[in-house]
C-alpha cells in the first residue's frame, strides 16, 4: 500500500470517526495508533518514531505559555457564575433599547465586552439567550434576527483577546513559524509570541463587532418590523448613567488590568491571566450576598482560619473595592518604576515605590482572603474549580491526542502529500493561502476549532509561512476564519447552545437561517482582513515594534 495513501485514509478516518461522535483526544490518538500498525504492517511506518512522543509531552508539561489556559478560563467561568453578563444585558438594554435594533446592538454590545472578559463561547450563548432572547421576543424582534445576532455575539470571544483560542494557536504557530524559518536557512527567527497574537487580533475583533451593528442598523432601516424600538422605559437619565458607570466600571477595570497590562508589555498572557483570575473573584465576591454567620463546626485545626476570615470579612464591599484599586495600582506601579531590588544600583524611587507595592500586596492578600471565603461558602468557588478542571482537561487531552496523530501523519508523509498539493495550487502563496482557508471553512461544518487547530495548523503552518506570509497576519486568518466554525451547521457549536435554551416557540429553522448573514459577514470580515493585512498587523509594530 502507498504511503501516500495511508496518510489521506488516516485523516479521512479520523474526520469520519469524530462526525460519529466519540471523544475527540481519543479518536484522534486511537486513530492514528491503529494506522501506525498497519503502516508498520506494510513496512511503511517505522514504530520507533512513536519514541518522540514522551519529549512532546514533556515540552507540553513545562510550557509556560498554556499555563494561561487554565487561568483564562477560571476567569471566565467565575465572572458567568456572578452574573456580570446580566447586569451588562439590562443596563445596555435600556442605554439603546429606545432605538430601532437597539436590544440586537446590546447584545452584540455585551458579547464585546463578555469576549474581552471571559471568552467561553458556551457560557456567553447561553446566558445572553437565557436573559435576552425572551425580551428580544416579547419586543416584536424577528426570530431569526434575535437568534442569529446572540449566537454570532457569543462566539467574538474566540477572535478579540484575551481569547483561549488565540493561547493556543499562538503556541503552535510559534513551533509552525520556527520550523518554516529553518528550512529557508534562518536559524535565529525573530520570535513569534501570544502577545503578537492578541495585539494583532484585536483590531479585527472591532471590525466584526462594527459589521455586526452595521448589518442590526440596516435591517432597522430595510425592515423595522424585524427589529422596533422598545417603549415604556422611561427612567431617569440621571439613575440611568449610574447604572450604566456601575455595571461598566468592574469589567472595564477589569479588561484594562488584564488586556492593558498585556498590550502594554508590562505582564506575560499567563501573568495577566493570574491577574484576571484575582480580578474575577474581587468582582464575583462584590456582587454575591454576604453569607449569614455559621456555626464553627469545622475540625478545630480549622477553626483559627475561620476565626481570621470573620475578622476580615467586615461584611461590606470595601474589602473587595479597596483590593481591586491596589491590583491596579500594582500595576500602574510596574510600568512606572522598576521593582527589581537585587540590581547593583537601585534608586531611592525604585525603593519607596517596591515599599508601595509590598503595601498593596497586603491590602491585595486581604481582599484575595475575604473573596475566596465568600465564594467558597456561597457554593460557588467549588463549581468554577470543577468547571475549570473539565474545560482544561478537555484541552489538553486533545493536544496530546493530536501530537500522536500529528507524529504519524509525518511518519506517513502526509505532509509531502499537502506540500504537493499546496504548491501544485495556481496563483502561488495566494492560491495556497486561499485554499488552506477554503479547507479550513468547511472542516469547520464538521470539526471543532480546537480539533482543526492541533491537526490543522501543525501540517499546513510550516509550509505556508515558508512563502513569506505574515505570521500574524496568518493566525489572524485562521481565527477569523475557525470563529465561524461555531456558528456553520450542522455542528456549529453555539447552535446548540442556543437551541438548549430557547423558548419553545423557536425552532430550530429559525436558529439556522439567522445565523446565514452572520456567517456571511464573517466571510466578508476575513475578505477585508485579507485585504488590508495591516489590520493585524499595525498594532504590534507599534506596540513591539
Amino acid at each position: 500500500m502507498g504511503i501516500e495513501v495511508l496518510s489521506i485514509l488516516m485523516f479521512a478516518a479520523a474526520c469520519a470517526v469524530l462526525m460519529l461522535g466519540f471523544p475527540v483526544a481519543f479518536s484522534l490518538g486511537g486513530t492514528a495508533l491503529a494506522f501506525a500498525l498497519i503502516g508498520n504492517a506494510f513496512h511503511d511506518f517505522d514504530l520507533r518514531l512513536l519514541g518522540g512522543l514522551p519529549s512532546r509531552y514533556f515540552g507540553v508539561m513545562v510550557n509556560e505559555v498554556l499555563v494561561a489556559v487554565p487561568l483564562f478560563v477560571f476567569m471566565g467561568v467565575m465572572l458567568e457564575r456572578a452574573k456580570i453578563a446580566e447586569q451588562l444585558l439590562d443596563t445596555m438594554g435600556l442605554l439603546f433599547g429606545r432605538m430601532r435594533g437597539g436590544l440586537a446592538i446590546s447584545v452584540i454590545f455585551v458579547g464585546m465586552l463578555l469576549a474581552a472578559s471571559t471568552g467561553i463561547v458556551g457560557a456567553t450563548v447561553v446566558t445572553m439567550g437565557l436573559l435576552s432572547l425572551p425580551s428580544m421576543l416579547k419586543a416584536g424582534y424577528d426570530p431569526k434576527l434575535a437568534c442569529g445576532t446572540i449566537c454570532a455575539s457569543g462566539t467574538l470571544g474566540q477572535i478579540i483577546p484575551p481569547s483561549v483560542i488565540l493561547v493556543l494557536l499562538g503556541d503552535i504557530l510559534q513551533g509552525a513559524y520556527a520550523e518554516a524559518q529553518r528550512a529557508t536557512g534562518n536559524w535565529a527567527p525573530a520570535p513569534l509570541s501570544v502577545i503578537d497574537l492578541f495585539a494583532g487580533a484585536f483590531l479585527p475583533g472591532m471590525l466584526l463587532v462594527g459589521l455586526y451593528i452595521g448589518w442590526v442598523l440596516i435591517k432597522a432601516v430595510l425592515d423595522p418590523a424585524s427589529c422596533p424600538a422598545l417603549v415604556g422605559r422611561g427612567e431617569r437619565v440621571d439613575d440611568l448613567s449610574r447604572r450604566v458607570t456601575e455595571a461598566l466600571l468592574p469589567p472595564g477595570l477589569l479588561i484594562l488590568a488584564v488586556l492593558g497590562s498585556i498590550l502594554a508589555g508590562i505582564a506575560t498572557p499567563t501573568e495577566a491571566a493570574a491577574v484576571g483570575c484575582v480580578g474575577a473573584l474581587f468582582l464575583a465576591a462584590r456582587v454575591l450576598p454576604v453569607p449569614a454567620e455559621r456555626e464553627l463546626t469545622a475540625p478545630s485545626s480549622w477553626r483559627p482560619g475561620q476565626r481570621l476570615v470573620r475578622w476580615l470579612d467586615d461584611g461590606t464591599s470595601r474589602p473587595v473595592h479597596a483590593a481591586g484599586l491596589a491590583l491596579l495600582a500594582q500595576i500602574v506601579l510596574t510600568r512606572l518604576f522598576d521593582l527589581r531590588l537585587g540590581l547593583a544600583d537601585v534608586p531611592w524611587w525604585d525603593t519607596a515605590a517596591f515599599i508601595v507595592a509590598a503595601l498593596l500586596c497586603l491590602v491585595v492578600l486581604r481582599g484575595l482572603v475575604v473573596a475566596l471565603a465568600r465564594t467558597a461558602r456561597a457554593g460557588v468557588l467549588a463549581e468554577v474549580m470543577r468547571s475549570t478542571m473539565s474545560i482544561s482537561s478537555m484541552v489538553f487531552v486533545i493536544l496530546l491526542g493530536a501530537s500522536v496523530f500529528s507524529l504519524v501523519f509525518r511518519g506517513l508523509g502526509g505532509d509531502r502529500v499537502v506540500e504537493d498539493v499546496l504548491h501544485q495550487m495556481p496563483g502561488g502563496a495566494t492560491g495556497m493561502m486561499v485554499a488552506v482557508m477554503a479547507v479550513m471553512f468547511v472542516l469547520g461544518f464538521f470539526l471543532d476549532f480546537i480539533e482543526i487547530i492541533f491537526v490543522v495548523v501543525p501540517i499546513v503552518g510550516p509550509i505556508l509561512l515558508q512563502q513569506d506570509v505574515n505570521p500574524l497576519w496568518f493566525g489572524v486568518m485562521i481565527a477569523v476564519n475557525l470563529q465561524t466554525s461555531f456558528l456553520t451547521p450542522p455542528f456549529g457549536f453555539a447552535l446548540f447552545y442556543l437551541r438548549g435554551v430557547a423558548p419553545p416557540q423557536i425552532t430550530t429553522l429559525h436558529i439556522y437561517r439567522g445565523i446565514i448573514p452572520y456567517v456571511c459577514i464573517q466571510l466578508i470580515g476575513l475578505g477585508i482582513i485579507a485585504l488590508f493585512p495591516q489590520l493585524a498587523t499595525w498594532l504590534p509594530g507599534v506596540l513591539f515594534n
